[in-house]
């Protein structure tokens, strides 16, 4: 009885084995936790096939990209420190009273926490304020993508009239007038000139520099097998299955670097946003904005370009239904501009224990902020 014990087991070995050498595990198997930490272990070039719609270009998850500047350049480590005061200045701003921290502080993860950002004379604007961590990757810049550069970027707030409120004429003059600002620009750039492309060139070269911290995800995957929960494991199985977010949050950075439609445009409503429209004037643009990267998400509440969102099981509730489907009104029927959401969003029939489980996960790629206080200003 023993032996047959023994050769049952011998089998069931076997095929236990040749299971996880195919890794061909599909978003509907039933897997138990200690297989998928088993599989999810290995390469993830191994790992079970990700669900993406057909047409999706996608990368594989992995772990945190660094910075692409190069600080052992001593110029540009001096450009990294002009950018990093200017960062924290409020006198870049008309009132002298709001920096570039001030919708993107540190300690919260380069975020502000708010629904949307606060600008000059405590006026509201229409956006919130997203992440700069890992800001470097993004082709193009803002939630509509307006900037194509990071330069471009860093000068929108400064003179926007709702945000920062500065007149680019006068800012240049106004910097000079602080001599603590004429050797950090000679250290920078080789002398003490001082204009608005040198500002936005060292803004933005600081900006650069902003990377998330690594997270219990980055250590797993490099070789610690027990930095995720089992109920992590399982919600890393389900982002890449189940829960179809390859599709749009794929990468190292958790983000396609495009543009989609998540259903809430409120178009022809109080808070209207069409978003890349605004920009390119496209038709197929009405009320996309940029995928945000998931670095750190549950640390940079409330979430969309709006705002709308400040718990995350909210979130998981909208996307499990499909995201929201604006009704047309008869006078819409035939409107060319009216929006389409994204054909990538569908009902996910996710369980309230599958749910918990994705958020779990989003928990693993998330931790806590660096600490980088405000400098001390030139004067």
């Amino acid at each position: 009885m023993k032996n047959v014990f023994l050769t049952l087991s011998g089998v069931m070995a076997v095929l236990v084995f040749l299971s996880f050498r195919s890794y061909d595990f599909h978003p509907g198997d039933e897997l138990s936790i200690d297989s998928l930490r088993t599989v999810y272990t290995k390469n993830p070039l191994n790992w079970p096939k990700a669900t993406i719609d057909s047409g999706v270009t996608f990368s594989e998850l992995g772990v945190l990209p660094s910075s692409p500047v190069d600080l052992k350049d001593p110029q540009t480590r001096n450009k990294v420190a002009l950018g990093r005061i200017l960062f924290f200045d409020p006198r870049l701003s008309e009132s002298n009273q709001i920096s570039c921290s001030s919708c993107h502080a540190p300690d919260l993860n380069y975020t502000d926490g708010r629904e949307v950002s606060v600008g000059h004379d405590h006026a509201n604007t229409s956006r919130n304020a997203p992440s700069l961590e890992n800001v470097w990757f993004f082709k193009k810049l803002f939630w509509d993508g307006r900037a194509e550069s990071l330069e471009q970027q860093a000068e929108g707030p400064v003179a926007s009239v709702t945000e920062m409120h500065q007149d680019m004429k006068q800012l240049p003059k106004k910097l000079k007038k602080i001599q603590g600002y004429h050797p950090l620009f000679t250290a920078a750039f080789g002398d003490d000139k001082i204009d608005t492309k040198r500002i936005f060139e060292s803004l933005a070269v600081f900006q650069r520099t902003i990377v998330s911290r690594k997270t219990p995800f980055d250590r797993f995957l490099e070789g610690n097998k027990k930095a995720l929960t089992d109920q992590q494991v399982l919600g890393l199985h389900l982002f890449r299955t189940k829960a179809r977010c390859m599709n749009c949050h794929n990468g190292p950075l958790f983000t396609d670097n495009e543009f989609h439609n998540a259903g809430l445009t409120y178009y022809g409503r109080k808070y209207e946003d069409l978003g890349r429209y605004n920009v390119t004037k496209k038709i197929e643009d009405v009320g996309k904005f940029k995928t945000p990267g998931l670095r750190d998400v549950m640390r940079t509440a409330p979430w969309f370009h709006n705002g709308l969102f400040g718990n995350m099981e909210g979130v998981m509730n909208m996307y499990n239904a499909g995201m929201p489907e604006q009704k047309r009104k008869p006078e819409q029927l035939n409107d060319p501009k009216y929006p389409v959401k994204d054909k990538l969003l569908k009902g996910l029939n996710l369980s309230k224990d599958e749910r918990s489980a994705v958020i779990a996960f989003l928990e693993s790629i998330s931790t806590e902020a660096w600490k980088d206080r405000s400098p001390v200003l030139p004067i």
